[in-house]
């Protein structure tokens, strides 16, 4: 018994010193780098926070408890920017009218109240690879917020285009699966297994050009890692051409966008491409940039 005792009291004793040496470690880190930098690392990000690219399943699945939450945040922001934009330019006529009132200071201005149609979105979403969990997120936040728009078409590619809004629009649609479910059941993918920018976008500008109008805000989801291949630039170009505006949301940083086989600056020239490396920053987009 005295043997056990003294063996438990060593061990105690041992852990009891281990932490001791990890907070004085801690401590003097947090004096070199300074608390707020440690807080920084050393505190896990909340879901909103967490980076569409390195987010691991159990992450994706936290994001994807919030796309409801977000979505209700949004709609409610797009709403007010609406209400905005319905007040147009001063009506002189009327201003005048009402000054008669307070002896001819125009203290009431009156406006030409404005219509504006709900837009229509197209999205743009590449599948492949780990984009596939930033493009998962983003289809499912649309869908929660298609009450905001008047036409939601969405569409997906690999290396080929297909159209997989039927697949959004189902009842009970598993969210964790939405991303297989297009692997299997969309034609995104030809004879190889890798994302071709080029060829993708090409074949939406010969096939489904249609989708796109002087209403339509266009949404190009993706890291534009093109595996050295054509960007084939006048296919954007003629989206471009047709859309109100085109977005390309890129989840990687502007940092990596010169490197290796981005097409990203390349695609740049040609519509506006903003960096969307995680779930706020999406909604901090979508609020600030879709039309109303």
């Amino acid at each position: 018994l005295a043997d056990r005792v003294l063996a438990d009291e060593i061990r105690r004793r041992i852990q009891g010193f281990r932490a001791q040496v990890t907070a004085e470690a801690r401590r003097r880190v947090a004096e070199l780098r300074g608390a707020e930098r440690i807080a920084e690392r050393a505190v896990a990000p909340t879901a909103d926070r967490i980076d569409f690219l390195a987010a691991g399943r159990e992450q994706l699945a936290e994001l994807r408890r919030t796309v409801h939450p977000l979505a209700r945040k949004l709609a409610t922001r797009l709403a007010a920017r609406r209400r905005r934009a319905a007040r147009g330019t001063i009506d002189l006529r009327r201003t005048l009218r009402r000054s008669l009132t307070t002896g001819g200071v125009p203290l009431r201005p009156a406006y030409r109240l404005r219509r504006p149609a709900r837009p229509e979105l197209v999205l743009l979403c590449d599948v492949s690879g780990s984009v596939a969990g930033f493009a998962d997120f983003t289809m499912l936040l649309v869908r929660a917020m298609s009450e905001q728009f008047s036409k939601v078409r969405v569409f997906a590619f690999v290396n080929r285009t297909a159209e997989v809004t039927g697949l959004l629009r189902e009842d009970g649609v598993d969210p964790a699966r939405l991303a297989a479910r297009i692997l299997t059941e969309a034609k995104v993918t030809g004879y190889h297994g890798n994302s071709d920018y080029g060829s993708a976008l090409g074949e939406f500008a010969e096939r489904h050009l249609d989708a796109v109008g002087p209403r339509t805000c266009v949404l190009v989801l993706g890291d534009a890692r093109n595996n050295h291949r054509d960007p084939n630039l006048d296919a954007l170009r003629r989206i471009a051409g047709r859309a109100r505006r085109v977005f390309w949301l890129n989840p990687e940083q502007p940092a990596l966008w010169p490197t290796g086989d981005s097409a990203a600056l390349a695609y740049a020239d040609v519509v506006e491409m903003h960096s969307c490396r995680n779930a706020r920053r999406l909604g901090e987009l979508i609020a600030r940039l879709l039309p109303v």
